[in-house]
């Protein structure tokens, strides 16, 4: 295995293991202004990294372009998506708990 092979492996680990705490996040918060957070930040480095394993794979420039491409798109659509949920969110008045997140465990009262 190579240097590079290695750096493509971890940048994977990481990116999926973030992509994963995205997820999970976007299930266990409450309300839609605590899931824009899980939705962009972790979820978009995440993605970053995969992108840069998939680099690190086949280190081209034609493999570079498409992959810088998507990356940025990514990081565009996700932040002007994010400021308008929390917008629309924000001036209907969303409650803090939109009651859609996972109950906690124990006895039901």
């Amino acid at each position: 295995m190579t240097a590079l092979e290695a750096a493509a492996a971890a940048c994977m680990l990481v990116g999926a293991g973030l992509a994963f705490a995205a997820g999970v996040g976007m299930v266990r918060f409450s309300g839609t202004l605590a899931r824009m957070h899980p939705a962009t930040k972790p979820q978009v480095l995440g993605l970053q990294l995969i992108l840069l394993a998939m680099w690190l794979r086949r280190p081209t420039w034609a493999t570079a372009g498409a992959l810088l491409l998507t990356g940025l798109f990514q990081v565009i659509t996700a932040t002007v998506a994010a400021y308008m949920v929390g917008r629309a969110a924000y001036r209907a008045g969303a409650p803090e708990d939109d009651g859609t997140a996972i109950p906690p465990e124990g006895p039901a009262e």
